[in-house]
């Protein structure tokens, strides 16, 4: 563990030196993807990057005003995309993965799904997937978006990704902080207890949303908490990489790059459309409609100054349409058929 926080923070120093963006994240997915291809040893602790994913739910929470969740009302025309959108990656990613590359089927079809890291990993091995496959895989897809998204807002829109994603902690009053943790800390026990998926990140949310509603909660985190988040959740992506094999790159890897050809082209698809109907804001589109991590997407809509309400909305609708429905159509798919 000590190691591979030596390795993500090397990547930040370098990204840093470097000027390149989003070093606190950028950083140490490379640094850590790099060690990994070069045999390194990485391990990450499961309880700080679930805390930093809460850091970001209580993030997102807090800028949430009755004027935003009122406007939420307004978002149900691309929302209505998502799981067409959905729905069209399975039907292309399923014969892809098991037609292209010989993958089974549940491996191609938890593969193809554009769900949760865990909860893909979790129903693939209850169907009998190949789970390292799987992990590999969808650290890949998660990875490419969150490298590829950055030099798009910064070369296209001209976002400027170096400012500070918050204020110092030593500029908030203390109370804030406290509530903030209580947010954190307590959203995220409660969403685990209650069996919400992606708990972490959504109990949090939900959370800090009531306290700001209630206008107890004021300010969002500082910014050395997200560069925290950023850091932790990058190293996450990168040593997802670790005793990747020669085999594992040439097949896994390999069909993962692929696939990430055939999701931006989808998702490119549905970005045109909904920006040629004049249906929400290009730039929130692209973020909303990005089929990466949650988490990363909204680092990405954080440090950019997006409209969170829009893009979060649509990644929970994303991941609870692949959570409810990759199950039941797993199965219904899969079973041979009847005489």
């Amino acid at each position: 563990m000590a190691l591979t926080h030596a390795i993500a923070g090397l990547g930040v120093l370098v990204f840093h030196i470097a000027n390149l963006p989003l070093p606190w994240l950028l950083g140490p997915i490379f640094a850590c993807l790099i060690a990994a291809l070069l045999g390194a040893e990485m391990k990450g602790i499961s309880f700080l990057n679930n805390a930093m994913r809460a850091i970001l739910g209580v993030a997102v929470g807090a800028t949430f005003t009755t004027a935003l969740v009122v406007s939420m009302a307004g978002y149900w025309a691309t929302l209505l995309l998502v799981p067409v959108m959905v729905f069209l990656i399975g039907l292309v990613g399923v014969p892809y993965f098991q037609k292209l590359w010989g993958f089974d089927f549940a491996t191609s079809y938890y593969s193809a799904m554009p769900g949760g890291l865990q909860d893909m990993l979790l129903f693939g091995e209850e169907a009998g997937g190949d789970v390292r496959a799987l992990s590999l895989i969808h650290a890949t897809r998660v990875m490419v978006i969150v490298v590829a998204l950055p030099f798009i807002l910064k070369g296209y829109w001209g976002v400027d990704l170096s400012n500070p994603p918050g204020v110092p902690a030593s500029t908030l009053p203390v109370s804030q902080l406290l509530l903030m943790l209580l947010a954190g800390l307590a959203g995220w026990q409660i969403a685990k207890a209650v069996g919400l998926f992606g708990a972490s990140i959504l109990g949090p949310m939900i959370l800090a949303g009531l306290m700001a509603l209630a206008g107890m909660l004021q300010h969002r985190p500082p910014a050395e908490a997200i560069w925290a988040a950023q850091f932790y959740i990058g190293m996450t992506v990168g040593t997802k990489y670790a005793g990747v094999t020669g085999a594992e790159v040439r097949r896994d890897v390999a069909a993962a790059l692929g696939f990430c050809v055939i999701l931006s082209a989808i998702s490119a698809g549905f970005v045109e459309v909904i920006h040629l109907f004049a249906l929400a804001p290009p730039m929130e589109t692209l973020l909303a409609f990005a089929p990466g991590g949650q988490a990363e997407m909204t680092v990405l809509a954080l440090i950019a100054g997006a409209d969170m309400a829009f893009v979060i909305a649509h990644h929970v609708l994303r991941i609870m349409t692949v959570i409810v429905g990759a199950p039941i159509a797993a199965r219904l798919f899969s079973q041979p058929p009847q005489d």
